[in-house]
């Protein structure tokens, strides 16, 4: 072979071999890109899956660590390193696997309790991890997670660095809310929503949920629900569907509600996902008509807006003329004109929902200003605020950048035994207007 083509190849080499996986991720995996994965058929095709399971599947309040249903978990996430897959293992389990060591006959209510199971549990289950898939020669790492780290960027942008170099190292991430500092107001209270907002950030082909059940049903299979095969509008699909909440060991937080919701945020951020039982993984992984389906709605979008959309504690609300409604959905900045009441208390920069004239949310978004400068700023132009309150009040309400638009909900579908998503904010007293002498 000529020393000229050796040279070529040599370089070649040393320069893919320089290249880190999450450089080589980023270019192969575009900002707006979809998973190539388009049906459930293809799974096995998959090169990066984000497994989570559930409190219910692997724990009980009894025995604590359910050993059986670990081995079952840990021979199929086994068997997809054993294949050149790479695996990304959010667990559920720290505080139910905590509960039985620490005598609690049922998960506790208070958070410093909550804390304390977590402490105990997330060793003894990590514990379990490391013994069961150094069987199959896989190494483990721990990352443990709040929703602050997923909702800041240089948080986000740390927690992405470690998981990508852990997957570079070949070893599989295992994460897990950090129950154990995780406070009640950054605390996601499951770790459904954890799981596709880790499968966004590691950019995953797939992302897989499993549970107790088996698949999303219309209505409990005990009163002759049928099972729903795929979800490729998640408005259209899910009308008249009952979805329940806490699973049957009664040692989770989430129930089918998170389950779906974490798949539609999957879904709308270009990742398709699966929701079925533990006892499925084997079937679910081999791309068999298992579980329920949710076919992508959209392409990855920008972390910071997928917080915004589903993630983020809104403070209020603003109710729009219709006017400022088609303004929002056309992707414009939304200005105090537009807007005809306000509701809540919140200070500059909280996120706030954005209503039509019905009630309906259409947007989320980061509110330029405090609820109370807000009421004598209706109805006024960028030109009169600025006469009247000064320059300070000439920007937006919320700029374009800091919006979020919402896809509607079915309002057929019904939670069974749960409260209502959407919270209540009393609407602010307005400011009085003088009749005109």
């Amino acid at each position: 072979m000529p020393t000229r083509l050796q040279k070529i190849d040599v370089e070649t080499l040393e320069g893919i071999a320089a290249k880190s996986t999450s450089q080589l991720s980023s270019e192969n995996r575009g900002k707006n890109r979809r998973s190539p994965i388009e049906d459930r058929s293809q799974i096995p095709m998959a090169k990066r899956i984000v497994v989570k399971v559930g409190s219910s599947s692997l724990t009980s309040i009894e025995n604590s660590i359910d050993e059986a249903a670990v081995q079952r978990i840990v021979a199929a996430l086994g068997a997809l390193k054993a294949s050149g897959k790479e695996v990304v293992f959010v667990s559920s389990g720290a505080i139910s696997a905590g509960l039985a060591p620490l005598g609690f006959s049922r998960r506790p209510k208070d958070l410093a309790s909550q804390q304390a199971a977590a402490s105990v549990g997330q060793g003894l289950l990590m514990g379990r991890y490391i013994d069961s898939l150094a069987r199959y020669g896989v190494t483990v790492g721990q990352v443990l997670v709040t929703a602050e780290d997923l909702m800041k960027r240089h948080h986000y942008k740390n927690t992405h660095r470690q998981i990508e170099r852990l997957l570079d190292l070949g070893v599989m991430p295992i994460v897990n809310e950090n129950d154990a500092v995780a406070t009640q107001e950054i605390k996601f209270g499951d770790n459904d929503r954890i799981a596709a907002l880790t499968a966004h950030l590691v950019k995953a082909d797939v992302l897989l949920l499993l549970s107790d059940v088996d698949a999303l049903y219309t209505k409990p299979p005990q009163d002759g629900g049928e099972r729903i095969s795929v979800v490729e509008d998640p408005v259209k699909d899910l009308e008249g569907v009952q979805i329940g909440t806490v699973g049957r060991a009664g040692v989770g937080s989430g129930g089918m509600v998170t389950k779906v919701q974490a798949a539609r945020i999957a879904a709308s951020s270009g990742i398709p996902a699966v929701v079925t039982s533990a006892q499925n993984i084997d079937s679910a992984l081999a791309g068999r008509d298992v579980g329920t389906w949710f076919a992508t709605t959209g392409g990855r979008r920008n972390a910071r807006l997928l917080w915004l959309a589903h993630l983020a504690d809104i403070k209020g609300s603003l109710v729009l003329d219709d006017g400022a409604v088609r303004a929002v959905g056309g992707r414009k900045s939304l200005l105090a004109a537009g807007v005809t009441a306000v509701k809540g208390d919140f200070e500059a920069g909280d996120p706030v929902s954005l209503l039509d004239q019905n009630g309906r949310e259409v947007a989320h978004g980061l509110c330029n200003y405090a609820a109370e400068e807000i009421p004598e700023m209706l109805g006024k132009s960028t030109a009169e605020l600025s006469e009247s309150l000064g320059q300070r009040f000439e920007r937006e309400l919320i700029h374009v950048d800091n919006l979020v638009t919402m896809r509607p909900k079915s309002a057929k579908t019904k939670v069974r035994h749960g409260r209502a998503a959407q919270r209540s904010f009393e609407t602010r007293e307005l400011p009085k207007v003088e009749p005109a002498r």
